[in-house]
């Protein structure tokens, strides 16, 4: 399974916010929208990202006092990323690995979509249901003169 495939069940929709704008502007996005990350653009590129992680940062930083904060100081600028064609077994490592919740997609310098580890993980659990479900009909369409309660134990 690849990055496109979760992007296509997932649909297209991408809120950004700019670099130079008011945290507090964000945050606004974020609640509004009920979403956990904003991807920063500036000038047609990724810049960086903005995730709940780096609001709390900040929030703890300033004691709560965010007004005159601008997204540059509080974002990630050097997000990690993945292409469409990224395979999800190497996009749940490099999640793991650098404990990201969401990953830009970019196909050169365009933003293709977000993915969170949420949609990583409900395409395990797809995948895992439908391989499951194979084994399932497999087993009940067992040859004849087998039982398959006569099947090795796994």
């Amino acid at each position: 399974m690849k990055v496109s495939d979760i992007l296509r069940i997932k649909g297209g929709t991408l809120y950004t916010a700019s670099p130079d704008e008011t945290l507090i502007n964000a945050l606004r996005l974020m609640a509004d929208r009920d979403i956990g990350s904003l991807v920063i653009m500036e000038h047609g590129e990724l810049v960086g990202m903005v995730t709940v992680r780096e609001l709390t940062q900040v929030l703890v930083k300033t004691e709560g006092n965010i007004s005159a904060t601008t997204v540059r100081a509080a974002m990630d600028d050097h997000p990690l990323t993945c292409t469409s064609e990224t395979d999800m077994d190497e996009v749940r490592r490099m999640m793991l690995d650098r404990h990201a919740r969401y990953m830009p997609v970019m196909n050169k310098k365009m933003l293709m979509g977000v993915i969170s580890f949420h949609d990583v993980a409900r395409a395990v659990v797809d995948s895992q249901n439908l391989e499951n479900k194979l084994l399932k009909a497999y087993i009940h369409d067992w040859p004849e003169g087998q039982q398959p309660d006569d099947a090795p134990k796994l």
